[in-house]
């Protein structure tokens, strides 16, 4: 079985951030990490392109299991990802009043911050940390 590609390192969030080309959207990573750091209280680990905030094991049903940050982001090229891994079925009352995103399965497009509002993204992110810390256990 494959092995999960996306793992810990011990490589520095700070230097991944300080060489995202985007200006705009590497100033938006360091809001985020001290955002998220504020609000789950956990160290950032990068794992591989992904600033991740505390861990949970997964195991699907055909055996294949590993870990996951229970929150992260991503500058990516096209847009900022956030990972709310519960999904957003439980998130209807909040995405309403969020502001300009799209969304995924699990990952949270924005363009940049300030399309955002920033109190309802601290909403959600608490959110959808506390869920996941209460549910993998």
């Amino acid at each position: 079985m494959a092995e999960n590609k996306t793992r810990p390192t011990d490589d520095s969030v700070t230097d991944f951030l300080s060489n995202v080309d985007h200006q705009t959207r590497r100033e938006d990573s360091f809001k985020l990490l001290e955002m998220m750091a504020e609000i789950t209280g956990e160290d950032a680990v990068l794992w591989g392109s992904i600033v991740g905030f505390g861990s949970y094991h997964y195991k699907y049903e055909s055996g294949r299991e590993g870990d996951m940050p229970l929150i992260g982001f991503s500058p990516r090229k096209q847009s900022m990802t956030l990972y709310i891994m519960p999904g957003f079925d439980e998130y209807d009352d909040i995405l309403s009043e969020l502001g300009k995103h799209k969304i995924g399965k699990a990952c949270l497009y924005v363009n940049r911050l300030a399309d955002v509002d920033e109190k309802v993204l601290r909403r959600l992110i608490t959110r959808s940390y506390e869920h996941m810390k209460e549910t993998n256990q």
